[in-house]
Order: C-alpha cells, then sequence, then structure tokens
C-alpha cells in the first residue's frame, strides 16, 4: 500500500513540477526576475510586507550619497531635482494606480497620509453641510488606520464606527462623513469592491479614503475611472522601494483646491521660501506635502520604479491570478487533509495577490520552520500563514516548491 501511495504521490510531484517550468517558460514577465536581487536557494513569498531588492537601487543610492550629496551638496536641490522630486516620483506611482499626472505625491508614511486624507475629508464634509459626524472604518482593517482614525475623530468631533468592508456601501449614510477601507485585506487578502464601494459612499453623500498598501504594484486601481477621492499606499510591499520607503497621497484633482491638510508645512506651501507667518497652500499635489523630503530613501525608491518599465499592470494581474491559482491547486496536492485552510477568497474578483491560510494550532512553528527549509512567507496571529505572490518576480517553480515543502513540514 504504501509503495502504492509513494508512486502515486510521485507522479503528482512529477506532473506538478513539469508543468511550473511549462508555466515559467511561457510566462512573459520571466526576464523581470533578473533584474532583482534574490537568493535562487530560497523562495521569496514575503513581497506583501517587504519586496526585494531592484539591481539597479545600489548603483542609484551610491551616486546619490557620493556624488550628489557629498559633491554637489546643497546645489542638488536643484541641479540634481531634489526639490521635485516628491512630485515626480508621484507621477511614476500614479501610473501603477490609473491616476492621471498631478494627482499623488510621495512622501512621510503610510499612517500620516491616512491622518492627512481623513481629516481633509471630514473638513470638506463640515464645508458641504449637513451634520456628517461619523467616520465609517472598515472592521478587519491594519490597526494603524483604525488608530489614525479614532484620533481624527477625537481632533474634528466625530465618532468612528467599525463595519465590515463589505457593508461599507450600504452602512453609509446621511451622517456619514468619510469611509475608510482597505483594498485589500493584509490578514486574509481578500479584495474589496473599490468601484462599487466608492459608487456608493458617494450616493450617501461622503467621502472615501482607500488604503492601497496590498494592492498597488500587484492589480489594477483605477482611481481616476472609478472617481475615488482619496488614495493612500505604502511603496516598500510590491513597489519595491525598501524598507520604510516613502509612502503616497492621491488627492482627486477637483478637491485639491478645498483640500486643507491638517499637517500644513513649509513644503506645501505656495512660496516655501518666502518664510511667510501666514499659511498658503500650494497648488496641485504638492499641497500633499509637509516637511523636507526624505531625498535618499525618495530617490531609492524612484530606481526601483524602473523595474516597471514596459510592464503592464494588466499582465502582472493576469501573472498575479496564475501564481495564486496554481499555488492553492499545489496546497490541495500536497498539504494533508485539514492541516492548512485557505481564508482567502477562491472567486479572483476577491482575491489580492497573497493566499493566506489557517492552520492550527501551530502556524507560527510552521513558518520557522518553512523559513529554515528556504521558503519565505510570514505569520499572522493566531493561526495564518500569509505567502505573498510578487508576480515581477516570483515563477511558477518557486510556487511549486513552496507548496510542496509546507507539505513535508505539514506532514512531518
Amino acid at each position: 500500500m504504501s509503495d502504492s501511495t509513494g508512486s502515486k504521490s510521485d507522479r503528482t510531484r512529477d506532473e506538478l513540477a513539469a508543468e511550473a517550468l511549462e508555466l515559467d517558460a511561457a510566462d512573459p514577465l520571466r526576464t523581470k526576475r533578473a533584474e532583482f536581487v534574490l537568493d535562487d536557494e530560497v523562495v521569496y513569498l514575503d513581497g506583501n510586507s517587504l519586496g526585494a531588492l531592484p539591481r539597479a537601487v545600489a548603483g542609484r543610492v551610491a551616486d546619490v550619497v557620493e556624488r550628489q550629496w557629498g559633491r554637489l551638496g546643497i546645489r542638488s536641490w536643484t541641479e540634481s531635482g531634489w526639490w521635485t522630486a516628491p512630485e515626480r516620483v508621484g507621477a511614476r506611482v500614479a501610473a501603477l494606480v490609473g491616476a492621471g499626472p498631478g494627482q499623488v505625491v510621495v512622501g512621510d508614511s503610510t499612517s500620516v497620509n491616512v491622518f492627512k486624507a481623513v481629516v481633509a475629508a471630514v473638513r470638506l464634509a463640515g464645508r458641504d453641510g449637513g451634520g456628517r459626524d461619523e467616520i465609517l472604518v472598515d472592521a478587519a482593517t491594519f490597526p494603524t488606520d483604525g488608530y489614525i482614525a479614532e484620533s481624527a475623530a477625537r481632533m474634528t468631533g466625530c465618532r468612528v464606527r467599525a463595519v465590515d468592508a463589505g457593508s461599507v456601501a450600504a452602512e453609509a449614510g446621511p451622517r456619514t462623513a468619510v469611509a475608510l477601507v482597505n483594498h485589500v485585506d493584509y490578514r486574509t487578502g481578500r479584495l474589496h469592491d473599490l468601484p462599487g464601494t466608492t459608487a456608493a459612499v458617494h450616493a450617501a453623500g461622503a467621502r472615501v479614503v482607500w488604503d492601497l498598501c496590498h494592492s498597488a504594484g500587484a492589480l489594477p486601481v483605477g482611481l481616476d475611472a472609478h472617481d475615488v477621492d482619496f488614495a493612500v499606499g505604502c511603496t516598500y510591499k510590491y513597489l519595491n522601494g525598501g524598507p520604510g520607503s516613502p509612502a503616497y497621497l492621491y488627492v482627486r484633482r477637483d478637491l485639491q483646491p478645498r483640500f486643507d491638510s491638517p499637517l500644513p508645512g513649509w513644503n506645501s506651501h505656495a512660496d516655501p521660501f518666502g518664510m511667510a507667518p501666514a499659511y498658503t497652500p500650494a497648488d496641485g499635489a504638492a499641497r500633499g506635502r509637509v516637511g523636507t523630503p526624505d531625498i535618499l530613501s525618495l530617490l531609492a525608491l524612484e530606481a526601483a520604479l524602473d523595474v516597471w518599465d514596459g510592464v503592464a499592470v494588466e499582465a502582472v494581474r493576469a501573472k498575479s491570478l496564475a501564481l495564486t491559482d496554481f499555488f492553492l491547486r499545489c496546497v490541495r496536492a500536497y498539504v494533508p487533509a485539514g492541516r492548512a485552510e485557505p481564508v482567502t477568497p477562491a472567486a479572483h474578483d476577491e482575491r489580492g495577490s497573497q493566499v493566506s491560510l489557517r492552520c492550527e494550532p501551530d502556524a507560527e512553528r510552521v513558518m520557522a520552520e518553512l523559513v529554515r527549509r528556504g521558503v519565505v512567507g510570514d505569520f499572522r496571529p493566531p493561526d495564518v500563514l500569509r505567502f505573498g505572490f510578487t508576480p515581477l518576480y516570483t515563477g511558477f517553480a518557486d510556487t511549486e516548491r513552496a507548496a510542496r515543502v509546507l507539505g513535508e513540514v505539514l506532514a512531518g
């Protein structure tokens, strides 16, 4: 019996491994992998936490440090384009989230940009009248978004009401000023309905702020096409900007003249070097700036975005779905029944670019063993294994190997 079972298992493994090689050979994005620094002995499936290092970044950062800062010094604010970098890099991010030029500025952290956007949205609601004093928040949001919403509520005299992300459209009402929603749930990988939710929130007379941390660079977003008011996101996940790379803020063009940032700084002044005691906001995306740009990490991000040259986000999305479909098939083939159950939706229109598996009771130990064996994902308490698939550098052979090693660990 064991020989027969082993032979069947071997055939399944051989068939999946062969299929993976065929899929890799046919992959139109396969050459992009060479543009990243990767260890071929390791399967890196944690790009939804920290993207891999693009090869071009190290040389570019060295130039920024040694020549631009080291030799040109303060002249680099103009001669090397430091001053315009937040908008210049913002335009490149904008292209990846479906926004036209002049609507995205890069700088600060995601948390800071969430605060700017939520408070500005509440202020817009106040000017529009109607007694709107409610901030709707995705109940399963990344914790910081919830913390920021609570602080914004205290500052503006609003209350926070947490609802399921899928219910935001139905829950928005006459008291809602703004809804803060994650496009992709960080824990489960569930993709939420950005077009439908945005339209419903607008129909209720409110504004919406989308957190794109787990979707930008992994799938089409369509901010302009879907009339989104505000959006924020980080750049160190699927955009591969590096640890702590600056976040971005999108303000729809027609809202920019009314965008009242709660953090006005000299960098967002209409005449920043005039040093006037009274604040006059700049026009356009620059109104979202605050203080001096973090040039080293900002220009590292600019170099990292070079990997997107010639890449269509739609092609990335197609590969993402193919990778995650294949991973789920391999998990079903390799993992003992009942040991790891997907919590990520099977439906393509509800799935981001990660697969989360519920693994009880020892998920943390299992992930530690996977990492020891060269498969890097991550663990979220109490029982979730997360595997992020970055189509620019993740291959199908990586995917098959990850599921096979997971099966071996769980069988052991």
